[in-house]
């Protein structure tokens, strides 16, 4: 067979920048989260067992998945010229070929079977004797492809460590073939903030709230808040991962979470596996530090996040619920970090205020599929025709929420804490005004994703905020 022919290409990490292993996975345990119980069986059978089983069992997108553009324009060229192409994968023959179909460039598709996992020596193996040594290029991306390359007539790696390009380098030089690099190592220090969402971290400085309301301002108080504060971002972080592990599908069909660098194939999706729980572990670890009543609170907060990620967001009113308690949850854990308990008035202003957040959250989803020509938002509960509802969820519940805040303001706690309580009645007209401002905002198609994070970035809520400080400050002086 004429060398110049036929250009074999790798699926996993090459033509796609993800692991279908770990995509079927993670699909599959979103929507049965006893999926790695149910595995166990099928891993102990082996990996081809066990992919063969996962692809039975999910129906993946073809038109969803990360292709690799260089890779795509590399197959396109080669056809153009002549050249045949094959796709031969580890992945399994079912999934192969959904793939293949859908972009209608490979003369054959080959992928493993429920028996035999068609990687490293055996793949080698394979194309020799199916091509003939020396009849094909090889398009790999792992050290796993390095066992295949000295066959190969031409080298090409894709998006590979610089260990592995040094390593296709030599094997190039020995056997005195061309070589080419596509793309550059995945997971950069950038798409790696990006996927822990250090700007999410803001969200945890509610743990400080109960510090400040009570006036708790010791350094004791202080550096157990902190050690709280890091001990929720840790797990605030792993939680985030989790959740785009499980939310993949659905991340990939909507106009701005495609980007995330999971959905993305920014950042591999085994690493993000592997990352998720030992951020766990070293949150768990900051929250023993703190005490134990502050872990139980932990765990709770985490278990029910998780309970969110795998179903509670797919029921209507109830997912906007659980968000607001997950808000909540972060100013009970304050509180229980410095041994105070909280104010009753704070926890229901809490629940209000954040339940508004949240049906915003919604909101702004439902907007964007009303943009996007689409009837439902995907892996929610709701239907475009909601919107109104939830926009009057977020509007009656935020009033409530500073109902809240005008009773508190004359109640017996605040006059003990601040010289010129009245002064506070000022807050409340900046949060009857910035809650209607958010809504409308929304309803407009300019609310990001995260109400919080859009608030952080808005001129008008940090005015907002700035000016709430200042009167918090007013109150406390004897005027």
């Amino acid at each position: 067979m004429n060398s110049t022919h036929w250009l074999v290409v790798d699926l996993d990490g090459t033509l796609i920048r993800t692991d279908m292993l770990f995509e079927t996975f993670w699909l599959r345990s979103s929507q049965d989260w006893t999926t790695p119980f149910r595995l166990l069986p099928d891993l102990l059978k082996g990996r081809a067992a066990l992919k063969d089983r996962l692809a039975g069992q999910v129906e993946v997108d073809p038109a969803a998945l990360p292709y690799n553009s260089e890779v795509i324009e590399l197959l396109e060229r080669w056809r153009a010229a002549g050249g045949r192409t094959a796709l031969v994968t580890a992945s399994s023959q079912r999934i192969a070929d959904r793939i293949a179909a859908h972009l209608g460039l490979f003369d054959e598709v080959h992928g493993s079977s429920a028996v035999e996992n068609l990687k490293g020596p055996r793949k080698a193996a394979f194309l020799d004797r199916h091509f003939g040594k020396g009849g094909y290029a090889y398009v790999g991306d792992s050290r796993a492809d390095l066992g295949v390359w000295p066959s190969a007539t031409a080298i090409y790696t894709v998006d590979s460590r610089p260990s592995v390009r040094r390593a296709a380098e030599d094997i190039a030089a020995r056997n005195q073939v061309e070589i080419r690099h596509l793309g550059a190592p995945r997971g950069s220090l950038r798409a790696w903030m990006k996927l822990l969402r250090p700007h999410q971290w803001l969200k945890n400085i509610l743990i400080f709230v109960t510090l400040l309301i009570a006036h708790q301002f010791e350094w004791h108080a202080f550096g157990l808040a902190l050690l709280a504060f890091i001990s929720f971002c840790l797990v605030a972080s792993s939680a985030y991962i989790n959740n785009d592990l499980l939310d993949l599908a659905a991340d990939r069909v909507h106009p701005r979470k495609r980007k995330r660098p999971l959905a993305s194939g920014a950042v591999p999706i085994e690493l993000g596996t592997v990352v998720w729980p030992l951020l766990l572990l070293a949150g768990v670890g900051f929250a023993l530090l703190v005490g134990v009543k502050f872990f139980a609170v932990m765990a709770v907060y985490y278990v029910t996040t998780t309970a969110y990620s795998l179903r509670l967001k797919r029921f209507m009113v109830i997912d906007i619920f659980v968000l607001s308690l997950l808000y909540t949850l972060r100013i009970l854990a304050g509180a229980v970090a410095i041994g105070v308990m909280p104010s009753i008035w704070l926890m229901a202003f809490s629940m209000f205020f954040f339940f508004s957040l949240a049906a915003v959250k919604r909101q702004a989803e439902l907007v964007d599929a009303i943009k996007t020509n689409r009837s439902e938002v995907a892996g929610r509960g709701y239907l475009v025709e909601d919107m109104p509802i939830i926009s009057m969820m977020g509007l009656a519940s935020g009033y409530v929420s500073v109902l809240v805040m005008v009773l508190y303001t004359n109640s017996p706690e605040v006059r003990a804490l601040y010289a010129s309580p009245r002064i506070l009645w000022g807050i409340s007209g900046v949060l009857l005004c910035w809650i209607t401002y958010m809504v409308m905002k929304t309803n407009r198609g300019e609310m990001h994703d995260d109400p919080v994070i859009f608030a952080t970035r808005d001129t008008m809520s940090r005015i907002g905020g700035l000016l709430v400080v200042c009167l918090c400050v007013l109150a406390g002086v004897n005027w």
